[in-house]
């Protein structure tokens, strides 16, 4: 067995080539150096590993997260075997764990051109006291140490593939969507959900990832009903067909609007309506939400289109027009044939299942009055400026009054003084 691993950080598929090829010669010479180190620039490295003879020596820092919030010493385990750091001061701003190449469950894998000691990192933060909420997920970090069968390399350490929460949150198939009324520049959510007919409901869709890949999302559907119950009794389509926006068919404006301000962000107006003979005047709007990698190709089954009344067509957000043709024959296919089109980067979203789920916005409620300008209310604008000149008025005869009661005193006075 070498005595020697590899102190720089190297990606998974670069850690059978050996060390020595990975960096140029000068650089080694410094590394070589009492006390030197190599650190990757502008990337947070909390955990690194120095991989010895018969031993591994992982460090990790307790600010784990780059937050500036340190975790816990008992909440780190090394490896099945849950192995714990060694007691440390309260100050520490380091945690250290020194285990055997064939200690704390390490797996042992022998190939062509070398030895494989493969372990993780478990951080599984744990309730303080009597509370029961947690502010952090859980994270592994796997570990590896390479050691070549026919040479010896430079004493460095090898730096773990270091991806956290990814993981985590990825095999609890979590993802948290959101559906919000915003205000009519789209800047903040809306603070109120009353509207008149006429008016326009500005919404947006959004999936917060976190540290997951990037992702694009897309609304597959949305529908409108009485209750929060999507499958319920009247019920009105609002977007059909993995992103149609079919309300824009009818005698509204409703569109997406385009660009998206991020690829994990939709926006879309709807033109308020109201269902025939319902005394309550509300609406609830669920949509269907659905995730797929960035870099995966707009097409039929992934795309946000809209209906252009002008040149009585459909175009999309993003990606070629004819994307959006299948709006018209309502058969846009089946979303696992979008699937087998994920490119190549996305090799590990395709190995999970899409992301997808149903959130309603409601209930957005009508006015009384259900419209602005309706034919027995007269128009607001001209109720306020009416209002205005009247209360003028008002002054103005108010005024007058009183210099004619003022003019007919000073003639009393004077008639009484003359006699």
């Amino acid at each position: 067995m070498a005595e020697r691993g590899c102190l720089w950080p190297t990606l998974r598929s670069a850690m059978t080539r050996g060390c020595s090829s990975l960096l140029p010669f000068p650089l080694l010479l410094l590394l070589m150096l009492p006390g030197a180190s190599w650190q990757a620039p502008r990337f947070h490295q909390p955990v690194q590993v120095q991989c010895l003879e018969s031993i591994m020596v992982v460090t990790v820092q307790r600010d784990l997260f780059g937050t500036g919030k340190l975790v816990k010493a008992m909440d780190l385990s090394l490896g099945a075997e849950g192995c714990k750091p060694a007691t440390l001061p309260e100050d520490a701003q380091v945690i250290t764990f020194e285990v055997g190449l064939h200690k704390c469950g390490n797996v042992v894998q022998v190939t062509p051109d070398g030895l494989i000691y493969s372990t993780s990192l478990f951080y599984r933060p744990r309730p303080v006291g009597n509370f029961t909420i947690l502010r952090t997920n859980q994270a592994e970090v796997p570990i590896e140490c390479h050691y070549p069968r026919w040479s010896n390399v430079s004493s460095r350490a090898i730096q773990p593939t270091w991806v956290p929460f990814r993981s985590t949150i990825t095999s609890e198939n979590k993802f948290n969507f959101s559906l919000h009324l915003m205000n009519d520049d789209w800047t903040a959510e809306s603070t109120s959900a009353e509207f008149h007919l006429g008016d326009t409901a500005h919404l947006q869709a959004e999936v917060h990832k976190g540290n997951h890949m990037d992702l694009k999302l897309f609304v597959d559907s949305c529908v409108a009903t009485l209750s929060p119950d999507k499958n319920s009794e009247p019920r009105y389509g609002i977007m059909d067909y993995h992103g149609c926006l079919v309300d824009g068919l009818s005698d509204s404006s409703s569109a997406f609007r385009a660009p998206r301000p991020k690829p994990d962000t939709l926006q879309f107006t709807v033109d308020v309506f109201h269902f025939v003979n319902d005394s309550r005047k509300l609406i609830y709007i669920t949509c269907h939400l659905r995730v797929t990698a960035e870099d995966q190709a707009p097409d039929q089954i992934n795309k946000a289109c809209s209906f252009n009344k002008s040149t009585n067509s459909w175009f999309p957000v993003e990606g070629p027009p004819d994307i959006c043709r299948c709006c018209n024959t309502k058969d846009c296919g089946n979303p696992n044939q979008s699937r087998r089109l994920l490119p190549i980067s996305a090799k590990l979203f395709q190995q999970q299942q899409m992301r997808e789920a149903d959130i309603t916005v409601g209930p957005v409620f009508l006015a009384r009055n259900v419209s602005r300008h309706t034919p027995w209310e007269p128009n607001p604008d001209f109720v306020e400026k009416y209002a205005a000149l009247s209360l003028g008025l008002s002054l103005i005869a108010v005024l007058v009054f009183t210099l004619v009661i003022m003019a007919l005193i000073l003639l009393c006075r004077k008639h009484n003084g003359a006699s």
